[in-house]
């Protein structure tokens, strides 16, 4: 067998055993495939999402159900503004033996799993959301002076309401910047909800059933790295990444209008992984522009900062990066013409 045809192989058996996982999502989730891809994106990139959308939508039932399509060990932490970063983490308690002998033990917290569902994340203070920051980033967990490592493949899926305001906390632009992804979900249509209803209020009970392990999942993970990425592509990629840089040799005008802050390196590299996954999806091994372009979105929605004049003009993120990607070129010269004016 050739490299050509091995790579192509390869491509091809991700691309089933990911159809696989989204089949047995589809008999529980009905609609919302742009969502349902998304969050598998980031499983098998080994990144974070964060799921926004009203109470009610499935957010809930989406994690769940991939936990249950997954052999892997799973947990739910119910945010709440009374939440300590302990009751996330764990804590040393001190434990007797037999004999009388008192010494600290560490107890570990609902962290300690491989998918972590942080349900409604914003009601808890900074103080408790910032105890997922090592852990969605490093993979580990530090406590009193000991670094406990977490199993891989390790997946935190939060939800939040944006609606809500009363008792919530917004979410720091640095937690913000560890999740790979932000999906919003929106309403179901005519035929979805006349699914859904048919589904939940007739006594049918839908299973999924389990088809991959942590083991085949850190496999494919490694395999979405192997994928090629032009150096042409590249270049757009990091482009469109300084493009979010109001003032910035590559900014658009929407950019200085709207933006106070753009994106970090993460975005270019979240960019880079979820377009590899995109290119495997269509049976090749290299990465194409509309990949890039198809992944843009959430992405890069919760790595802009809006001023104040966008914030008073009801102009939201993704306004924004429309705009930034039909600005940006894929020809190198043409953007560095227009970024200059």
């Amino acid at each position: 067998m050739s490299l050509a045809e091995s790579i192509e192989k390869r491509a091809a058996q991700f691309a089933e055993r990911y159809k696989a996982v989204h089949k047995q999502l589809g008999r529980v989730i009905v609609g919302h495939d742009d969502i349902v891809h998304g969050v598998l994106t980031c499983l098998f990139v080994g990144g974070h999402c964060l799921l926004e959308g009203v109470p009610g939508l499935g957010k809930t039932l989406l994690v769940r159900t991939l936990a249950q399509t997954l052999d892997l060990d799973f947990s739910r932490i119910q945010f709440t503004p009374d939440l300590m970063p302990a009751d996330i983490l764990g804590t040393n308690m001190i434990v007797e033996d037999e004999r009388g002998h008192r010494e600290f033990q560490f107890q570990r917290g609902p962290i300690f799993t491989q998918i972590c569902l942080a349900d409604e994340i914003n009601r808890a203070t900074p103080k408790t959301q910032s105890a997922l920051l090592e852990a969605m980033q490093e993979k580990s967990i530090s406590i009193a002076g000991h670094v406990y490592q977490l199993e891989p493949p390790f997946f935190v899926m939060a939800t939040q309401n944006p609606i809500e305001q009363e008792g919530t906390y917004p979410l720091p632009e640095a937690q913000l910047d560890r999740f790979f992804f932000k999906l919003v979900v929106g309403y179901s249509s005519r035929e979805e909800l006349n699914t859904i209803i048919d589904r939940t209020t007739k006594g049918t009970i839908i299973h999924a059933d389990k088809v991959m392990d942590g083991a085949e999942i850190v496999q494919w993970q490694q395999l979405v790295r192997e994928v090629i990425l032009a150096p042409h592509v590249q270049d757009y990629i990091a482009r469109l990444t300084l493009a979010t840089h109001p003032n910035g040799p590559f900014a658009v005008p929407i950019t200085n209008q709207y933006l106070r802050w753009g994106s970090s390196p993460r975005g270019a590299q979240t960019l880079t992984l979820a377009a590899k996954v995109r290119a495997l999806l269509s049976g090749r091994y290299n990465v194409s522009f509309e990949d890039v372009r198809r992944v843009f979105l959430p992405a890069m929605r919760h790595r802009v900062i809006l001023n104040f004049e966008a914030e008073a003009e009801g102009v939201d993120p993704d306004k924004v990066l429309l705009e930034v990607l039909q600005k940006v070129s894929e020809k190198a010269e043409e953007t560095k013409v227009a970024g200059g004016k």
